[in-house]
């Protein structure tokens, strides 16, 4: 066993070598297996659903908000890693009575890339993790203020319209990328947009996820903000910290210059 301090400043004891892990996360999940420790993988939630071909046989925990402690408790981890924005509080001490529960805390683009080197080092893959940050370092270098500097609108959410605010992953890549988020002034971390007159967003990026935005919504979200320019946009490339921050550099680019040219 060994001493460690969570992202939250928790200390821990935890195995040297954990050998039955539960995931909670799914962007976290993810990023485990591409550090090499799915083996050792031995329960997630129903929402870690990648990588896909290699998570389904594994036992799913409930969800991300409401863990089935119970079928934890059958599965005898030795490790449980927790994230703070997708696992709640009362999960997490009902859970520390079975294993020691690590939790990470990711509200920036830095932020995230130190959630990689705290996954290496608990799991015993640091080499692995430094690895994996410099591949996402150089990805997103290019992306840096490339964007012309607009008032940017995020909406996760519809009726009510709720937007990514301030000390979010989302915000934190909007200004990565040289954008101004119209939300980052508005009081909450995810707020609600019930005037729009509030915000005068000149873009607005409309994610297939948490909610399902498509094409379709378009037109209602122009009445709201008629001067903007609206773009359906992948969420797990805005959202989605870890291994999946490498293959959505490109995509992001991509967005960006496509965006340059008409706005």
């Amino acid at each position: 066993m060994r001493s460690v301090t969570d992202s939250l400043g928790r200390c821990l004891s935890i195995p040297s070598w954990a050998e039955r892990i539960i995931s909670l996360c799914p962007s976290q999940t993810e990023t485990l297996f591409a550090l090499g420790v799915g083996e050792r993988i031995v329960g997630r939630t129903r929402y870690c659903i990648h990588p896909k071909g290699q998570i389904d046989s594994l036992p799913v925990v409930g969800g991300t908000k409401k863990v089935d402690v119970e079928m934890v408790q059958t599965l005898q981890p030795d490790l449980i890693i927790a994230q703070m924005e997708e696992n709640s509080r009362e999960d997490v001490e009902r859970l520390s009575g079975i294993a020691p529960v690590y939790v990470t805390k990711v509200e920036s683009y830095e932020e995230a890339l130190e959630s990689i080197h705290r996954l290496g080092d608990i799991t015993g893959k640091p080499t692995e993790a430094k690895y994996l940050v410099s591949e996402i370092e150089a990805a997103f270098a290019p992306l840096k203020n490339l964007a012309k500097p607009k008032r940017v609108l995020y909406l996760t959410w519809r009726k009510p319209y709720i937007a990514a605010g301030k000390a979010t992953y989302i915000d934190s890549i909007i200004t990565l990328l040289g954008w101004i988020n119209e939300a980052h002034f508005l009081p909450g971390r995810y707020p609600t947009i019930e005037d729009p007159s509030l915000v005068s967003p000149e873009i607005v990026l409309l994610c297939d996820e948490p909610y399902p935005f498509k094409e379709k919504h378009i037109p209602e979200i122009q009445i709201l903000w008629p001067r903007a320019e609206i773009y359906c946009v992948r969420g797990d490339y805005f959202c989605w910290y870890g291994s999946r921050m490498k293959e959505a550099a490109p995509y992001l680019k991509e967005l960006v210059e496509r965006i340059n040219k008409v706005a």
